[in-house]
Protein backbone atom coordinates (compact mmCIF):
# COMPACT_ATOMS: atom_id res chain seq x y z
CA UNK A 1 0.00 0.00 0.00
CA UNK A 2 1.16 2.94 -1.13
CA UNK A 3 1.95 5.77 2.09
CA UNK A 4 -0.52 9.00 2.09
CA UNK A 5 2.81 10.94 1.83
CA UNK A 6 3.15 8.89 -1.62
CA UNK A 7 0.13 9.78 -2.80
CA UNK A 8 0.11 13.50 -2.28
CA UNK A 9 3.56 13.60 -3.87
CA UNK A 10 1.87 12.08 -6.98
CA UNK A 11 -1.08 14.71 -7.26
CA UNK A 12 1.42 17.08 -6.73
CA UNK A 13 3.54 15.96 -9.32
CA UNK A 14 0.02 15.92 -11.75
CA UNK A 15 -0.95 19.35 -10.99
CA UNK A 16 2.63 20.75 -11.80
CA UNK A 17 2.62 18.79 -14.92
CA UNK A 18 -0.95 20.31 -15.71
CA UNK A 19 -0.02 23.59 -14.96
CA UNK A 20 2.99 23.55 -17.20
CA UNK A 21 0.67 22.57 -20.03
CA UNK A 22 -1.44 25.29 -19.47
CA UNK A 23 1.42 27.84 -19.21
CA UNK A 24 2.99 26.75 -22.73
CA UNK A 25 -0.65 27.04 -24.32
CA UNK A 26 -0.75 30.71 -22.72
CA UNK A 27 2.79 31.28 -24.43
CA UNK A 28 1.66 30.18 -27.81
CA UNK A 29 -1.91 32.27 -27.60
CA UNK A 30 0.37 35.25 -26.60
CA UNK A 31 -0.58 37.58 -28.94
CA UNK A 32 -2.82 35.57 -30.82
CA UNK A 33 -6.55 37.86 -29.08
CA UNK A 34 -6.97 41.31 -31.19
CA UNK A 35 -6.16 40.79 -34.39
CA UNK A 36 -9.18 40.13 -35.57
CA UNK A 37 -10.45 42.08 -38.91
CA UNK A 38 -10.94 45.62 -38.68
CA UNK A 39 -13.51 45.84 -41.49
CA UNK A 40 -15.75 43.32 -39.33
CA UNK A 41 -18.44 43.79 -36.36
CA UNK A 42 -16.63 42.23 -33.40
CA UNK A 43 -19.53 40.68 -30.76
CA UNK A 44 -20.17 42.87 -27.81
CA UNK A 45 -22.91 42.61 -24.75
CA UNK A 46 -25.03 44.94 -26.48
CA UNK A 47 -25.77 42.45 -29.63
CA UNK A 48 -25.91 39.61 -27.40
CA UNK A 49 -29.79 39.86 -27.71
CA UNK A 50 -29.56 39.86 -31.69
CA UNK A 51 -26.60 38.02 -33.83
CA UNK A 52 -23.73 37.25 -31.59
CA UNK A 53 -22.15 34.14 -33.82
CA UNK A 54 -20.45 35.38 -37.01
CA UNK A 55 -20.67 32.96 -39.89
CA UNK A 56 -23.93 31.89 -38.20
CA UNK A 57 -26.29 33.87 -40.90
CA UNK A 58 -27.45 31.05 -42.93
CA UNK A 59 -27.63 28.44 -40.21
CA UNK A 60 -31.25 28.09 -39.70
CA UNK A 61 -32.63 29.19 -36.07
CA UNK A 62 -33.88 25.89 -34.28
CA UNK A 63 -37.36 26.46 -32.20
CA UNK A 64 -38.86 23.57 -29.86
CA UNK A 65 -41.67 23.01 -32.90
CA UNK A 66 -39.09 23.55 -35.73
CA UNK A 67 -36.46 20.91 -33.63
CA UNK A 68 -39.29 18.43 -33.69
CA UNK A 69 -40.37 18.44 -36.86
CA UNK A 70 -37.00 18.47 -38.08
CA UNK A 71 -35.87 15.88 -35.92
CA UNK A 72 -39.09 13.87 -37.22
CA UNK A 73 -38.34 14.53 -40.24
CA UNK A 74 -34.59 12.84 -40.43
CA UNK A 75 -36.34 9.72 -38.56
CA UNK A 76 -35.93 6.65 -40.58
CA UNK A 77 -39.23 6.58 -39.91
CA UNK A 78 -40.34 9.26 -41.73
CA UNK A 79 -37.94 8.77 -44.61
CA UNK A 80 -39.73 5.46 -45.34
CA UNK A 81 -42.96 6.71 -45.22
CA UNK A 82 -42.33 10.28 -47.14
CA UNK A 83 -39.51 9.42 -49.42
CA UNK A 84 -35.45 9.46 -48.45
CA UNK A 85 -33.55 12.72 -47.85
CA UNK A 86 -30.45 13.75 -50.14
CA UNK A 87 -27.58 12.57 -48.46
CA UNK A 88 -25.00 14.81 -46.93
CA UNK A 89 -22.73 15.68 -49.43
CA UNK A 90 -18.86 16.26 -47.78
CA UNK A 91 -17.86 19.46 -49.16
CA UNK A 92 -14.22 19.97 -48.16
CA UNK A 93 -13.92 23.67 -46.78
CA UNK A 94 -11.18 25.92 -47.75
CA UNK A 95 -7.98 25.33 -44.96
CA UNK A 96 -8.25 28.53 -43.29
CA UNK A 97 -4.14 27.89 -42.70
CA UNK A 98 -3.12 27.41 -46.06
CA UNK A 99 -0.12 29.67 -46.82
CA UNK A 100 0.25 30.69 -43.22
CA UNK A 101 4.07 30.03 -42.06
CA UNK A 102 4.95 30.41 -38.50
CA UNK A 103 8.74 31.48 -37.50
CA UNK A 104 11.07 28.74 -36.42
CA UNK A 105 10.85 29.37 -32.42
CA UNK A 106 7.34 28.15 -32.34
CA UNK A 107 7.93 25.22 -34.55
CA UNK A 108 10.98 24.41 -32.04
CA UNK A 109 8.43 24.90 -29.23
CA UNK A 110 5.99 22.62 -31.05
CA UNK A 111 8.45 20.28 -30.72
CA UNK A 112 9.39 21.15 -27.63
CA UNK A 113 5.95 19.69 -26.59
CA UNK A 114 6.12 16.87 -28.30
CA UNK A 115 8.45 15.57 -25.95
CA UNK A 116 6.35 16.44 -23.55
CA UNK A 117 3.95 14.71 -24.10
CA UNK A 118 6.14 10.95 -25.04
CA UNK A 119 7.22 12.53 -21.20
CA UNK A 120 3.90 11.78 -19.97
CA UNK A 121 2.85 9.08 -21.72
CA UNK A 122 6.05 7.08 -21.07
CA UNK A 123 7.72 8.11 -17.90
CA UNK A 124 4.34 9.18 -15.72
CA UNK A 125 2.18 6.29 -17.97
CA UNK A 126 -0.47 8.50 -18.99
CA UNK A 127 -2.02 6.84 -21.44
CA UNK A 128 1.08 5.57 -23.42
CA UNK A 129 -1.09 4.07 -26.36
CA UNK A 130 -2.23 7.56 -27.52
CA UNK A 131 0.23 10.24 -26.28
CA UNK A 132 3.45 8.62 -27.23
CA UNK A 133 2.27 8.10 -31.22
CA UNK A 134 0.80 11.73 -31.02
CA UNK A 135 4.13 13.31 -29.43
CA UNK A 136 6.26 11.48 -32.38
CA UNK A 137 4.12 12.74 -34.91
CA UNK A 138 3.97 16.24 -33.13
CA UNK A 139 7.67 15.89 -33.18
CA UNK A 140 8.08 14.81 -36.46
CA UNK A 141 5.84 17.11 -38.17
CA UNK A 142 7.52 19.89 -37.08
CA UNK A 143 11.15 19.16 -37.98
CA UNK A 144 12.62 21.98 -40.51
CA UNK A 145 12.53 20.62 -44.07
CA UNK A 146 11.56 17.03 -42.98
CA UNK A 147 8.72 17.56 -45.18
CA UNK A 148 6.40 14.72 -43.15
CA UNK A 149 3.50 16.80 -43.89
CA UNK A 150 4.26 17.20 -47.70
CA UNK A 151 1.66 17.17 -49.95
CA UNK A 152 1.54 14.12 -52.12
CA UNK A 153 4.80 12.52 -50.63
CA UNK A 154 4.71 13.15 -46.96
CA UNK A 155 4.05 10.41 -44.83
CA UNK A 156 1.97 12.22 -42.04
CA UNK A 157 0.32 13.76 -44.87
CA UNK A 158 -0.59 10.18 -46.36
CA UNK A 159 -1.60 8.98 -43.16
CA UNK A 160 -3.79 11.97 -42.66
CA UNK A 161 -5.91 12.14 -46.24
CA UNK A 162 -5.85 8.39 -45.95
CA UNK A 163 -8.35 8.24 -42.86
CA UNK A 164 -8.01 11.21 -40.16
CA UNK A 165 -9.37 13.86 -42.52
CA UNK A 166 -12.44 11.89 -43.54
CA UNK A 167 -13.93 9.58 -41.97
CA UNK A 168 -12.20 5.79 -42.43
CA UNK A 169 -10.20 5.71 -39.46
CA UNK A 170 -13.21 6.80 -36.92
CA UNK A 171 -15.19 4.26 -38.00
CA UNK A 172 -12.55 1.25 -37.69
CA UNK A 173 -11.97 2.52 -34.24
CA UNK A 174 -16.19 2.21 -33.50
CA UNK A 175 -15.84 -1.34 -34.94
CA UNK A 176 -12.75 -2.32 -32.78
CA UNK A 177 -14.40 -0.52 -29.62
CA UNK A 178 -17.66 -2.71 -30.74
CA UNK A 179 -15.65 -6.02 -30.74
CA UNK A 180 -13.67 -5.55 -26.95
CA UNK A 181 -17.32 -4.04 -25.26
CA UNK A 182 -19.22 -6.21 -23.21
CA UNK A 183 -22.52 -4.53 -22.89
CA UNK A 184 -23.46 -6.89 -20.46
CA UNK A 185 -23.28 -4.79 -17.29
CA UNK A 186 -25.48 -1.88 -18.82
CA UNK A 187 -27.66 -4.84 -19.67
CA UNK A 188 -28.23 -6.35 -16.22
CA UNK A 189 -28.65 -2.47 -15.03
CA UNK A 190 -30.17 -0.60 -17.57
CA UNK A 191 -30.60 2.52 -14.86
CA UNK A 192 -27.12 2.93 -15.62
CA UNK A 193 -28.09 4.73 -18.78
CA UNK A 194 -29.19 7.76 -16.93
CA UNK A 195 -25.65 8.58 -15.95
CA UNK A 196 -24.32 8.09 -19.49
CA UNK A 197 -26.86 10.43 -20.90
CA UNK A 198 -26.32 12.60 -17.66
CA UNK A 199 -22.76 13.05 -19.17
CA UNK A 200 -24.08 14.54 -22.48
CA UNK A 201 -25.02 17.14 -20.62
CA UNK A 202 -21.72 18.74 -20.77
CA UNK A 203 -21.78 18.13 -24.63
CA UNK A 204 -24.95 20.84 -25.43
CA UNK A 205 -24.15 22.78 -22.30
CA UNK A 206 -21.26 23.63 -23.94
CA UNK A 207 -23.16 25.19 -27.62
CA UNK A 208 -23.73 28.47 -24.82
CA UNK A 209 -20.57 28.85 -24.38
CA UNK A 210 -19.97 29.64 -28.11
CA UNK A 211 -21.50 33.20 -27.69
CA UNK A 212 -19.54 34.27 -24.93
CA UNK A 213 -16.26 33.13 -26.24
CA UNK A 214 -17.33 34.83 -29.63
CA UNK A 215 -16.98 38.33 -27.01
CA UNK A 216 -13.06 38.11 -27.25
CA UNK A 217 -11.64 39.57 -29.89
CA UNK A 218 -9.82 37.09 -32.58
CA UNK A 219 -12.01 34.73 -31.69
CA UNK A 220 -14.87 33.71 -33.81
CA UNK A 221 -17.21 30.65 -34.15
CA UNK A 222 -20.58 29.69 -36.11
CA UNK A 223 -22.85 27.27 -34.81
CA UNK A 224 -21.65 24.26 -36.88
CA UNK A 225 -18.03 24.50 -35.41
CA UNK A 226 -19.54 24.91 -31.58
CA UNK A 227 -21.16 21.53 -32.54
CA UNK A 228 -18.32 20.16 -33.39
CA UNK A 229 -15.87 21.34 -30.40
CA UNK A 230 -19.27 20.72 -27.83
CA UNK A 231 -18.38 16.92 -28.51
CA UNK A 232 -15.31 17.12 -27.36
CA UNK A 233 -16.84 17.31 -23.99
CA UNK A 234 -17.77 13.19 -24.46
CA UNK A 235 -13.82 12.73 -24.31
CA UNK A 236 -14.92 10.89 -27.62
CA UNK A 237 -11.98 11.00 -30.11
CA UNK A 238 -13.57 9.39 -33.36
CA UNK A 239 -16.95 10.95 -33.12
CA UNK A 240 -15.09 14.46 -32.59
CA UNK A 241 -13.29 13.85 -35.74
CA UNK A 242 -16.46 12.50 -37.46
CA UNK A 243 -18.64 15.56 -36.21
CA UNK A 244 -16.38 17.84 -37.31
CA UNK A 245 -15.60 16.52 -41.28
CA UNK A 246 -19.33 16.68 -41.04
CA UNK A 247 -19.82 20.23 -40.21
CA UNK A 248 -17.06 22.18 -39.49
CA UNK A 249 -13.99 20.02 -41.35
CA UNK A 250 -11.93 23.15 -41.31
CA UNK A 251 -11.88 23.31 -37.46
CA UNK A 252 -11.26 19.19 -37.34
CA UNK A 253 -7.31 19.34 -36.66
CA UNK A 254 -7.36 21.83 -33.79
CA UNK A 255 -10.59 19.32 -32.05
CA UNK A 256 -9.08 16.15 -32.95
CA UNK A 257 -5.83 17.38 -30.83
CA UNK A 258 -8.31 18.87 -28.25
CA UNK A 259 -10.35 15.50 -27.89
CA UNK A 260 -7.26 12.94 -27.87
CA UNK A 261 -5.86 15.28 -25.16
CA UNK A 262 -8.38 15.16 -23.03
CA UNK A 263 -9.20 11.55 -23.59
CA UNK A 264 -5.69 11.25 -22.43
CA UNK A 265 -5.83 13.37 -19.56
CA UNK A 266 -8.90 11.81 -17.87
CA UNK A 267 -6.48 10.38 -14.91
CA UNK A 268 -5.55 13.77 -13.77
CA UNK A 269 -8.94 15.78 -14.44
CA UNK A 270 -11.30 13.43 -13.55
CA UNK A 271 -10.19 12.68 -9.66
CA UNK A 272 -10.43 15.94 -8.31
CA UNK A 273 -13.90 16.47 -9.38
CA UNK A 274 -15.05 13.21 -7.88
CA UNK A 275 -13.64 13.88 -4.64
CA UNK A 276 -14.97 17.76 -5.21
CA UNK A 277 -18.32 16.53 -5.54
CA UNK A 278 -18.63 13.12 -3.67
CA UNK A 279 -18.57 12.82 0.27
CA UNK A 280 -16.19 9.98 1.62
CA UNK A 281 -19.54 8.60 2.83
CA UNK A 282 -21.23 8.01 -0.71
CA UNK A 283 -17.56 7.11 -1.79
CA UNK A 284 -17.35 3.66 0.14
CA UNK A 285 -20.78 2.40 -0.87
CA UNK A 286 -20.72 -0.78 -2.41
CA UNK A 287 -22.83 -1.77 -4.89
CA UNK A 288 -24.87 -5.40 -5.08
CA UNK A 289 -23.47 -7.94 -7.80
CA UNK A 290 -24.77 -7.83 -10.71
CA UNK A 291 -26.98 -10.07 -12.21
CA UNK A 292 -25.70 -13.23 -14.90
CA UNK A 293 -26.59 -11.32 -18.54
CA UNK A 294 -27.28 -14.46 -20.78
CA UNK A 295 -25.46 -15.00 -24.11
CA UNK A 296 -28.96 -14.43 -25.84
CA UNK A 297 -29.54 -10.94 -24.40
CA UNK A 298 -25.92 -9.57 -25.18
CA UNK A 299 -25.96 -11.17 -28.66
CA UNK A 300 -29.93 -9.57 -29.23
CA UNK A 301 -28.54 -6.15 -27.78
CA UNK A 302 -26.68 -4.84 -30.59
CA UNK A 303 -29.32 -5.62 -33.19
CA UNK A 304 -31.81 -3.67 -31.19
CA UNK A 305 -29.29 -1.04 -30.91
CA UNK A 306 -29.13 -1.07 -34.76
CA UNK A 307 -32.51 -1.35 -35.57
CA UNK A 308 -33.90 1.50 -33.26
CA UNK A 309 -31.00 3.75 -34.92
CA UNK A 310 -32.04 3.09 -38.05
CA UNK A 311 -35.98 3.57 -37.21
CA UNK A 312 -35.13 7.38 -35.10
CA UNK A 313 -31.97 8.73 -35.59
CA UNK A 314 -30.00 7.22 -39.44
CA UNK A 315 -27.71 10.37 -39.09
CA UNK A 316 -26.04 8.17 -36.08
CA UNK A 317 -26.06 4.78 -37.64
CA UNK A 318 -22.61 5.04 -39.10
CA UNK A 319 -20.89 5.67 -35.88
CA UNK A 320 -23.82 3.44 -33.76
CA UNK A 321 -23.68 0.36 -36.86
CA UNK A 322 -20.18 0.03 -36.84
CA UNK A 323 -20.35 -0.22 -33.03
CA UNK A 324 -22.84 -3.23 -33.31
CA UNK A 325 -21.06 -4.71 -35.93
CA UNK A 326 -18.05 -5.24 -34.10
CA UNK A 327 -20.34 -6.01 -31.12
CA UNK A 328 -22.42 -8.21 -32.39
CA UNK A 329 -19.59 -9.86 -34.16
CA UNK A 330 -17.73 -10.30 -31.00
CA UNK A 331 -20.96 -12.05 -28.80
CA UNK A 332 -22.55 -14.55 -31.71
CA UNK A 333 -18.84 -16.66 -31.49
CA UNK A 334 -18.91 -17.88 -34.82
CA UNK A 335 -16.14 -15.59 -36.56
CA UNK A 336 -13.81 -15.42 -33.54
CA UNK A 337 -10.87 -14.94 -35.92
CA UNK A 338 -12.69 -11.78 -37.24
CA UNK A 339 -14.04 -10.82 -33.78
CA UNK A 340 -9.98 -10.75 -32.34
CA UNK A 341 -8.57 -8.97 -35.44
CA UNK A 342 -11.01 -6.25 -34.57
CA UNK A 343 -9.76 -5.77 -30.96
CA UNK A 344 -6.41 -6.29 -31.31
CA UNK A 345 -4.50 -6.11 -34.57
CA UNK A 346 -6.87 -3.96 -36.43
CA UNK A 347 -7.56 -1.75 -33.53
CA UNK A 348 -4.40 -1.23 -32.59
CA UNK A 349 -2.63 -0.70 -36.16
CA UNK A 350 -5.74 2.14 -36.75
CA UNK A 351 -4.92 3.61 -33.67
CA UNK A 352 -1.40 4.00 -34.13
CA UNK A 353 -2.46 5.61 -37.27
CA UNK A 354 -4.48 8.09 -35.99
CA UNK A 355 -2.71 8.88 -33.02
CA UNK A 356 0.60 9.91 -35.46
CA UNK A 357 -2.69 11.49 -37.73
CA UNK A 358 -3.72 13.46 -34.76
CA UNK A 359 0.29 14.60 -34.16
CA UNK A 360 0.60 16.11 -37.64
CA UNK A 361 -1.94 18.35 -36.57
CA UNK A 362 0.37 19.96 -34.09
CA UNK A 363 1.88 22.80 -35.73
CA UNK A 364 2.06 26.46 -34.74
CA UNK A 365 0.14 27.63 -37.97
CA UNK A 366 -2.73 25.99 -36.82
CA UNK A 367 -2.51 26.10 -32.64
CA UNK A 368 -0.77 29.37 -32.04
CA UNK A 369 -4.01 31.47 -32.70
CA UNK A 370 -7.45 32.74 -30.38
CA UNK A 371 -9.36 30.36 -31.98
CA UNK A 372 -7.51 27.08 -31.15
CA UNK A 373 -7.25 28.44 -27.57
CA UNK A 374 -10.91 28.63 -28.42
CA UNK A 375 -11.40 25.57 -28.44
CA UNK A 376 -9.11 23.81 -26.31
CA UNK A 377 -11.12 26.07 -23.13
CA UNK A 378 -14.28 25.74 -24.36
CA UNK A 379 -13.67 21.47 -24.82
CA UNK A 380 -12.01 21.39 -21.24
CA UNK A 381 -14.92 23.17 -20.07
CA UNK A 382 -17.27 20.70 -21.68
CA UNK A 383 -15.60 17.57 -20.15
CA UNK A 384 -15.82 19.33 -16.94
CA UNK A 385 -19.28 19.61 -16.99
CA UNK A 386 -20.00 16.30 -18.52
CA UNK A 387 -18.06 14.31 -15.42
CA UNK A 388 -19.56 16.54 -12.75
CA UNK A 389 -23.15 15.93 -14.59
CA UNK A 390 -22.72 12.63 -14.82
CA UNK A 391 -21.66 12.68 -10.78
CA UNK A 392 -24.72 14.57 -9.40
CA UNK A 393 -26.82 12.43 -11.23
CA UNK A 394 -25.79 9.49 -9.17
CA UNK A 395 -26.52 11.64 -6.38
CA UNK A 396 -29.90 12.31 -7.49
CA UNK A 397 -31.00 9.09 -8.30
CA UNK A 398 -29.97 7.58 -4.67
CA UNK A 399 -32.44 9.94 -3.31
CA UNK A 400 -35.27 7.86 -4.93
CA UNK A 401 -33.40 4.20 -4.68
CA UNK A 402 -33.20 1.57 -2.58
CA UNK A 403 -30.04 0.03 -3.48
CA UNK A 404 -27.56 2.94 -3.50
CA UNK A 405 -25.56 3.69 -6.60
CA UNK A 406 -21.66 4.89 -5.42
CA UNK A 407 -21.62 7.92 -7.46
CA UNK A 408 -18.22 7.94 -8.94
CA UNK A 409 -19.26 5.41 -11.15
CA UNK A 410 -21.48 8.12 -12.60
CA UNK A 411 -18.12 9.95 -13.69
CA UNK A 412 -17.58 7.55 -16.11
CA UNK A 413 -20.74 8.74 -18.26
CA UNK A 414 -18.73 10.49 -20.45
CA UNK A 415 -17.73 7.63 -23.28
CA UNK A 416 -13.81 7.35 -22.82
CA UNK A 417 -13.86 3.46 -22.61
CA UNK A 418 -12.41 1.85 -20.32
CA UNK A 419 -10.31 4.68 -19.00
CA UNK A 420 -12.89 6.81 -17.18
CA UNK A 421 -14.02 3.13 -15.54
CA UNK A 422 -10.99 2.58 -14.36
CA UNK A 423 -10.21 5.67 -12.75
CA UNK A 424 -13.85 5.49 -11.16
CA UNK A 425 -12.48 2.07 -9.85
CA UNK A 426 -9.23 3.25 -8.79
CA UNK A 427 -10.15 6.59 -6.72
CA UNK A 428 -12.82 3.58 -5.15
CA UNK A 429 -10.14 1.98 -3.85
CA UNK A 430 -8.61 4.54 -2.31
CA UNK A 431 -11.30 4.64 0.05
CA UNK A 432 -11.89 0.83 0.44
CA UNK A 433 -9.81 -1.52 -0.88
CA UNK A 434 -12.32 -4.32 -1.04
CA UNK A 435 -14.93 -2.10 -3.73
CA UNK A 436 -14.37 -3.31 -6.78
CA UNK A 437 -16.41 -0.76 -8.83
CA UNK A 438 -14.81 -1.41 -12.54
CA UNK A 439 -17.91 -3.75 -13.80
CA UNK A 440 -20.75 -1.36 -12.54
CA UNK A 441 -19.03 1.60 -13.99
CA UNK A 442 -18.71 -0.20 -17.56
CA UNK A 443 -22.76 0.38 -17.09
CA UNK A 444 -22.39 4.23 -17.93
CA UNK A 445 -19.37 4.15 -19.84
CA UNK A 446 -20.45 2.21 -23.00
CA UNK A 447 -23.71 4.08 -22.67
CA UNK A 448 -21.81 7.08 -22.96
CA UNK A 449 -20.33 6.12 -26.10
CA UNK A 450 -23.82 4.97 -27.08
CA UNK A 451 -25.07 8.63 -25.89
CA UNK A 452 -22.10 10.63 -27.33
CA UNK A 453 -23.05 8.93 -31.21
CA UNK A 454 -26.73 10.10 -30.56
CA UNK A 455 -25.64 13.44 -29.97
CA UNK A 456 -23.20 13.51 -32.96
CA UNK A 457 -26.12 12.18 -34.75
CA UNK A 458 -28.67 14.99 -33.48
CA UNK A 459 -26.09 17.70 -34.56
CA UNK A 460 -25.88 16.63 -38.03
CA UNK A 461 -29.47 16.00 -38.69
CA UNK A 462 -30.18 19.60 -37.12
CA UNK A 463 -27.36 21.41 -38.95
CA UNK A 464 -25.81 19.44 -41.64
CA UNK A 465 -27.11 20.47 -45.41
Amino acid sequence: METELNKTDKRSKAFKLTWIMLVIGAVLSFGSFGFADKGEDVASLKTMSTVTIKGSENVPNINVKGFIQNVWKNTGLSQIINGEIPAIEHVASPDPFEGVTAPGWQKLLMMAIGFLIVYLGAVKGFEPLLLIPIGFGTILVNVPGAGMFAEGSGMLRIIYDAGVGNEFFPMLIFMGIGAMTDFGPLIANPKMALLGGAAQFGVFFTLFGVALMNLIPGIDYNMLQACAISIIGGADGPTSIYVSGKLAPEMMAVIAVAAYSYMALVPIIQPPLMKLFTTKKERVIKMKQLRYVSKAEKTFFPLMLLVLTILLLPSAAPLIGMLAFGNFVKQCGVVDRLSKTMENEMLNIVSILLSLGVGSQMVPEKIVNGNSLGIIALGLLAFIVATVAGLLMAKLMNLFLKDKINPLIGSAGVSAVPMSARVANKVGMEYDPSNFLLMHAMGPNVSGVIGTAIAAGVFIATYAK
